[in-house]
């Protein structure tokens, strides 16, 4: 935190910007976070991030050619239309639509680039620049109320960064107590339907086990990677858990009825029209099934069965 002023109550503040973005997501935009000098998944450069971080000539009112929307709309947050300094840089996971402008912004800002510490040449690959530091869980990210909170499950890299909001009132040598908590979840949840834990990169037990986390991490608000924050984190925790463990028990009754390959176990365990997403709906089966012969609850040779699938 830069300035001379002590934190509030409210502080620190999040700004949601959504950023236009080649994405599978519903929408079509990946949602970029600014918070306490930290810039969190952006996805690629808009007159609408640049001016939340101070850059570019959308600060001046001029356009931020070929750098998506042109608009200023999309922003949402309680100091919406504050210029953040930006003093870091983190990616919740370094899939494609998360990551596209993260060696801008640096340059632009000369911020300091995060990444998970356990896949930091991953993070490397995906954006073209050698992270500066790294974090595990738990870690501050630099000197901020920003706290790193390992998530995997959607990705292996999958982090979430925890957010209280700070008073330094009753704690008697001016240090800070947590009056409300949030997390940028990033690919972890979604306000309505479901996120994609597909193979090779998704393991849906570690994806239990993440959602199980921030169920049970007594969150007051979930900003999510696409769409809107979520205010019931426990109930959509619970939500997704719940539909998980129900297309789990689909892919079993769909081995128990015969099925024999991934294809036959697709076609059994989804009783919807997959048009446009059967690749996503494959890969979440391939996930299942590898839960489900790490556990040994399905017979062997479906590792050889999964391999061939993969194939395709």
């Amino acid at each position: 935190m830069t300035g001379n002023e002590g934190p509030t109550p409210s502080e620190p503040s999040i700004t949601r910007v959504e950023v236009p973005v080649d994405t599978r997501a519903p929408g079509g935009t990946t949602n970029a976070y600014l918070v306490d000098g930290v810039l969190v998944d952006p996805a690629a450069r808009t007159d609408a991030l640049d001016a939340g971080v101070g850059v570019g000539d959308a600060v001046g009112g001029g356009g931020a050619d070929g750098r998506g929307d042109a608009g200023g709309t999309g922003v949402e947050g309680r100091d919406a239309e504050t210029t953040h300094a930006v003093d870091a840089i983190a990616v919740t996971h370094t899939h494609p639509d998360h990551v596209g402008a993260v060696a801008a912004y640096a340059e632009l800002t000369d911020a300091t680039v995060v990444a998970h510490a356990d896949h930091a040449e991953r993070f490397a690959d995906a954006t073209g620049i050698e992270p500066d530091e790294t974090v595990r869980d738990g870690d501050r990210i630099d000197d901020t109320a920003v706290r790193a909170i390992e998530t995997p499950g959607h990705a292996a890299d999958h982090l979430a960064f925890a957010v209280a909001s700070r008073s330094g009132a009753g704690t008697g040598d001016g240090g800070a107590t947590d009056d409300r908590r949030e997390l940028i979840c990033g690919d972890l949840a979604v306000a309505e339907g479901s996120v994609v834990v597909g193979a090779p990169d998704g393991e849906i037990a570690h994806y239990l086990a993440s959602l199980e986390r921030v169920r049970d991490g007594g969150y007051d608000r979930l900003w999510t990677g696409h769409g809107p924050p979520i205010d019931d984190p426990g109930a959509t925790c619970q939500r997704l858990i719940d539909h998980r463990v129900d297309r789990e028990r689909s892919v079993l009754a769909a081995i128990e009825g015969g099925a024999r390959d991934v294809d036959a176990v697709l076609d059994a365990a989804y009783d919807k029209d997959l048009s446009g997403v059967e690749d996503l709906a494959r890969s979440t089966v391939v996930a299942h099934l590898e839960k489900l012969l790490a556990e040994r609850r399905i017979d062997e040779a479906w590792a050889e069965r999964i391999a061939r699938g993969d194939e395709r």
